[in-house]
């Protein structure tokens, strides 16, 4: 990050803007008029570039003034705003949620209204990413990662496990009419939807102890996002192995059915993690709370499997 500028320049500069005039600035800020003036001249040395065109009476933005001027009100305005909050509740403020961008669209943002209805004086800001969180550099609060939850340093819990279960969308399944599936070795026959690296489906007809796979793995179109597998399998175009976790808001509205009753286990979890040192602050264990919550919720009602097996991550 280039070094910024001194904040009393800045400050200096905002109000002299704002009111076109030095001498209003100056009573505004509780300083002399020629402070402020040395301060902005200071300013524009500083960027190289003059920001006021200035006359016997008058002061006019340039036009590098007028572009400067809108970023730099607008983040004074979100200062004055923050502290604003943080004095009426000390213990709320801003609250950075770090997520997977699948999880943060498919299961995260739907529930988030049933936590501002808990929680209004909790600001969320949900950044998507797959990277490892940086707490310190990056400004997160808390992170939600797939992974066995063991992160050195972090305090982790876990939100709900993962299980891949084969989905379609009711029409694709009601055109099967002479091979409808029953059971999972019926699914050899159906045209599947691979992941990337196309091993998902072999490996869950292993799983479920079918030995034959044939050229399972060989045919069919291939994605490197789970939400283009399940929305390609939604859209009528084979059946797709996804996390039920992802898939549930279409599960729920029936653009996607279940081929057969399996749901395969995997190691890897979601799970919440955040910086011991900070695990107990209000806004942190509030929204912990509440998220583990929901997700003891989703679980609640999760069809057991069948055969349990060594899975791989989503």
């Amino acid at each position: 990050m280039p070094a910024l500028p001194p904040l009393n320049a800045l400050r200096a500069f905002e109000a002299a803007a704002r009111h076109l005039s030095m001498k209003e600035a100056a009573a505004e800020l509780s300083v002399t008029p020629g402070a402020v003036s040395q301060l902005v001249r200071g300013l524009e040395h500083r960027l190289g570039t003059p920001l006021f065109r200035r006359g016997n009476r008058s002061l006019v933005l340039t036009e590098a003034g007028q572009s400067y001027f809108a970023p730099i009100r607008h983040a004074f305005r979100q200062i004055g705003e923050a502290t604003r909050r943080l004095q009426a509740n000390p213990h709320s403020g801003m609250l950075t949620v770090s997520a997977p961008p699948a999880f943060a669209a498919s299961w995260l943002v739907p529930r988030l209204g049933a936590f501002r209805a808990r929680h209004a004086d909790i600001e969320l800001n949900i950044a998507t990413t797959r990277s490892l969180a940086n707490f310190s550099a990056d400004g997160v609060d808390v992170a939600i990662r797939h992974g066995l939850g063991s992160y050195p340093g972090l305090r982790c819990d876990r939100i709900t496990t993962i299980a891949m279960i084969p989905v379609c969308s009711p029409r694709f399944l009601a055109a099967q009419v002479a091979n409808r599936p029953q059971h999972p070795a019926d699914l050899l026959g159906l045209t599947l939807l691979h992941d990337a690296d196309r091993q998902d489906w072999a490996l869950w007809f292993q799983a479920q102890g079918v030995a034959d796979l044939g050229h399972v793995a060989s045919s069919g179109i291939s994605f490197d996002d789970q939400m283009l597998l399940i929305r390609a399998a939604a859209s009528h175009q084979g059946v797709a192995l996804v996390t039920e976790t992802l898939a549930s808001p279409e599960l729920d509205q029936g653009t996607l059915v279940r081929v057969v009753d399996v749901a395969w286990p995997q190691e890897f979890s979601y799970w919440l993690a955040c910086p011991r040192a900070t695990a107990d602050q209000p806004k942190v264990a509030a929204f912990r709370g509440w998220l583990l919550e929901e997700g003891r919720r989703f679980s609640a009602p999760a069809r057991p499997a069948r055969r349990a097996a060594r899975g791989r991550t989503p």
